[in-house]
């Protein structure tokens, strides 16, 4: 993942409730704007300039004092650090969650910030709902505050790691599958609208969990993915990311329907979070598509031959090589650590 961890994490900051400029509140909440610090000067204006800014209403006077985090390995943060020994969900000490509550904790207010890191690495959507076993939602300990919930999921639904298995790394050898198997079964998983169904229900179970009405002020930031691979570059035709020996070849072709795949999973997730919101009289969801700031900073790049593990401006974590837990200074979440080899046996 890169450095792209904390600037993730700050990319989601200004959407939270008390820091956030702009979503319409909901009667007798105020709105609090606040200056953005120098390391988001250089992506702000991008993020200004290329969606929305709808504004969380909050509790005047309150900063916010807890929230969760739900989802995949995209909340869970893989590829961002371990502290020791790597636990089943794969949770990366600078996930941008921790980021985050890092951040809260750092506010001059003396309060502290209550949160739930439920997400787990290859979760979907099912893993989340109150009737599965075990359930994050579930989890989620409704005794301690909370004020906003991330939400990070879809793309296992929809076949990401199988197809990142069958068509890029093949990590069981022959046990893979064909990649042609793994992009058919995602396309009929796309056509079909069981993902928006279970999603919307997803969301709607969350903000019955705590209780949305009488916490008008809670809110849900859903985000997307972004496209993997630069899919005009010729000299990647030639590389391949495969773990065994003579591994499938990163032709444009496949590159451009990976990155079909992703764009058509962020649409679905769009119509989802407007779905729901349509059901209220106020929004409750902010869905995230960051997709274009990853442009420059993707697999394939021009002049790069792949597998380049030494690449920090590829935003994406590369199964094999070193966790990346961003760089330190005044002004950063992130510290550095060594990192440590994950195994190219180690998918998810």
């Amino acid at each position: 993942m890169r450095y792209f961890t904390s600037f993730f994490a700050t990319l989601l900051l200004p959407p939270l409730p008390a820091l956030v400029e702009a979503w319409p509140t909901q009667p007798g909440l105020q709105v609090q704007t606040v200056d953005k610090d120098d390391a988001a000067a250089a992506w702000w204006p991008a993020v200004q300039d290329s969606q929305p800014h709808p504004v969380f209403p909050h509790r005047p006077g309150h900063r916010p004092t807890g929230f969760i985090a739900l989802g995949d390995s995209y909340s869970a943060g893989i590829g961002t650090g371990v502290n020791g020994t790597e636990d089943p969900c794969r949770y990366g000490v600078h996930a941008h969650p921790l980021l985050i509550y890092n951040d809260l904790e750092r506010l001059e207010e003396p309060a502290s910030t209550s949160f739930q890191l439920l997400s787990c690495t290859g979760s979907t959507i099912t893993d989340l709902l109150v009737n599965s076993d075990p359930s994050q939602i579930g989890g989620f300990n409704t005794s301690q505050t909370a004020d906003f919930a991330l939400l990070s999921v879809g793309g296992n639904d929809l076949g990401f790691f199988d197809i990142m298995n069958s068509c890029i790394f093949r990590f069981y050898s022959l046990y893979s599958g064909t990649c042609e198997e793994a992009l058919q079964k995602s396309e009929k998983q796309l056509a079909s609208p069981d993902f928006e169904n279970y999603l919307r229900l997803a969301i709607m179970e969350i903000l019955d969990r705590v209780q949305w009405e009488k916490r008008p002020w809670f809110s849900i930031t859903v985000t997307g993915y972004a496209q993997f691979f630069n899919a005009d570059t010729e000299e990647c035709d030639e590389s391949s990311f495969g773990v065994w020996w003579r591994g499938p070849k990163l032709k444009r072709e496949l590159r451009h329907k990976m990155n079909e795949m992703v764009l058509a999973v962020n649409e679905k997730i769009r119509r989802s979070v407007a779905a729901v919101n349509d059901a209220f009289a106020e929004p409750k969801v902010l869905f995230v598509d960051y997709d274009h700031l990853f442009e420059g900073h993707r697999f394939c790049e021009p002049g790069v031959i792949e597998p380049d593990y030494t690449r920090n401006e590829t935003w994406f974590f590369l199964v094999g090589g070193p966790d990346n837990d961003g760089h330190s200074d005044s002004n950063s979440t992130a510290t550095m650590q060594d990192g440590a080899l994950l195994p190219p046996w180690s998918p998810r």
